[in-house]
């Protein structure tokens, strides 16, 4: 069975730092493209990061772009987001996703391989 499995998550103050990880089962990590989604309560599921097969990156907000950094360790069969500077309006539920894929997507319906995400809440 091809797993995606989150972890990392948790409650934190604001300007703190998180890192989440995205650990691979029953599949081979290496060729995939991952991204990282977040949904935030009552708001649409929007991508974060994706990091292709070749290490490159793209990052899809710019508010979140220096505060947030992805990265992978094909060893390990692993895909980590480091999250720094936490804002309140970080608080979401964090979910990975792979295809099968050379390049990278910002759109959901393009992943068939999904996590069961790992929340962030960031508050005083």
């Amino acid at each position: 069975q091809l797993q995606l499995v989150e972890s990392g998550g948790g409650l934190v103050q604001p300007g703190r730092s998180l890192t989440l990880a995205c650990v691979a089962s029953g599949f081979t990590l290496e060729p995939f493209a991952i991204t990282w989604f977040r949904q935030a309560p009552g708001k649409e599921r929007e991508a974060v990061s994706c990091i292709r097969p070749s290490g490159g990156i793209i990052n899809y907000d710019d508010s979140m772009k220096g505060r947030f950094t992805i990265s992978r360790d094909n060893a390990k069969n692993t895909v980590l987001l480091q999250l720094s500077n936490l804002k309140p309006e970080d608080t979401a539920a964090y979910s990975c996703a792979g295809t099968r894929s050379t390049l990278c997507s910002g759109a959901a319906h393009n992943y068939n391989i999904w996590g069961q995400g790992t929340q962030v809440i960031v508050s005083s």
